[in-house]
């Protein structure tokens, strides 16, 4: 009787992995569906300046590269994304205020924690 339990409870658990992994198949990290994109490089003639803002919420691949996006898309601004600390160093061409940055990353989903 016992070993029919402990069959039993076998089949369960891996049921269930089964049906996990069937769920998550040809999705890439936290965000949906992946694909390979990769945000444009932006490269600044002049930098004078450059800012560290720590940015919550940023869970994969997918959402690093939409953070580069939203800040690469200001002029005079060039973001890169360091996704296992959970910053983007921006650096600045021209005077960009830091509040049109923060609100960029805060409109696409994510929270600018601090700046430094």
């Amino acid at each position: 009787m016992e070993n029919y339990i402990i069959i039993g409870i076998i089949i369960v658990i891996a049921f269930f992995a089964v049906r996990t992994i069937v769920k998550r198949k040809g999705r890439k990290g936290c965000c949906g569906s992946g694909s390979d994109y990769k945000p444009r490089k932006k490269k600044l003639k002049n930098v004078i300046a450059a800012k560290v803002f720590v940015v919550d919420g940023m869970h994969c691949e997918k959402c690093a590269n939409r953070v580069t996006e939203v800040v690469n898309d200001i002029p005079g601004v060039a973001g890169v994304v360091d996704l296992k600390k959970g910053i983007v160093t921006v650096s600045y061409e021209q005077e960009v205020p830091n509040e049109q940055i923060k609100a960029r990353i805060e409109r696409v989903g994510y929270t600018v924690k601090e700046i430094r």
